[in-house]
């Protein structure tokens, strides 16, 4: 790999057993396994899902962290109060109102993962409107300041952040990471290549199904396995980003029956990086979702 910085590739989330998109038998074995375990035979990171919907136990962050080996880092997702305020109140009932107990509550559970050195960055993941304005310009920064303490890779969907050259500023002002991320793309998607913005960078690969992506549902969305020729694509994207950073993290959130850590390792593959052979090597039985470009639908 012609990159320089040291890079982390793995899938958002490790834990699928139900549903059709269940990673068991894809991924893993069938019986009772510690699945983080497994996984982190073949990856040295992981993205953490499960903070969106809540702060998890220290506890149980303290269990994971000693079931992966030295050198494995988590990115870790903000708690969803901080970034998807609607959501937050249409799952809890309450309005999001961020105080202090708050950041001190999500910064509690960061403390196994600080000790270890196996935190990796935190994820900020902005919803699609979320747009560029000066409340949108506040949270950021609210979020910066909350949290600059660790890595801070903020996620952008909306094409009014990408379209203002200011937003680079602002993240670089704050060292904070502009997410480059994969999706499919409609009227107001944010541009498919961001600049550089901190001494890091953060990749996340949703795939590609716009067929699917508003009226399926949290599985069916993200059914899309990458071909060879766009895993050469991220490849590329991944090498040139590579050369201005020091560290680098990509997650392939693509999760339906375990394609996520199929294209990771084949991504590794294209980087020319060490790897461990998947040892469920299935066909993908079913073609992609058509990709065709739709208006903006919000």
């Amino acid at each position: 790999m012609a990159a320089a910085a040291d890079l982390y590739i793995g899938t958002s989330g490790w834990s699928y057993p139900k549903g059709e998109g269940t990673w068991k038998g894809y991924f893993y074995p069938p019986g009772k396994i510690n699945e983080l375990e497994y996984y982190s035979q073949f990856f040295n990171t992981v993205e953490l899902n499960s903070s969106f919907y809540r702060p998890p136990d220290p506890g149980f962050v303290l269990n994971w962290v000693k079931h992966v080996p030295e050198g494995f880092l988590f990115g870790v997702k903000l708690w969803q109060k901080f970034t998807h305020p609607r959501m937050y109140k249409e799952s809890t009932g309450e309005a999001a109102v961020i105080e202090q107990n708050d950041i001190d509550l999500f910064k509690k559970c960061l403390e196994p993962f600080v000790r270890s050195k196996k935190l990796g960055a935190l994820l900020a993941q902005f919803p699609p409107s979320f747009k560029n304005d000066d409340y949108g310009r506040q949270i950021i920064g609210a979020v910066a300041k909350a949290f600059g303490e660790y890595r801070v890779a903020v996620e952008l969907r909306h094409r009014s952040w990408s379209d203002d050259a200011g937003t680079a500023e602002l993240m670089r002002e704050n060292n904070l990471a502009w997410v480059q991320i994969d999706e499919p793309k409609f009227g107001f998607s944010v541009a498919a290549e961001v600049p550089v913005t901190a001494d890091f960078a953060y990749f996340r690969f949703h795939g590609r199904n716009a067929k699917d992506w508003w009226t399926g549902n949290a599985e069916t969305r993200y059914r899309y396995h990458y071909s060879e020729d766009e895993i050469n694509e991220l490849a590329e994207r991944v090498k040139k980003v590579g050369e201005k950073v020091k560290i680098m993290f990509a997650f392939f959130n693509n999760h339906w029956q375990a394609y996520a850590p199929r294209n990771a390792n084949d991504l590794k593959k294209a980087l020319k990086m060490s790897y461990e052979q998947l040892p469920m090597n299935l066909e993908i039985m079913q073609e992609n979702p058509n990709t065709d470009k739709e208006s903006g639908k919000k």
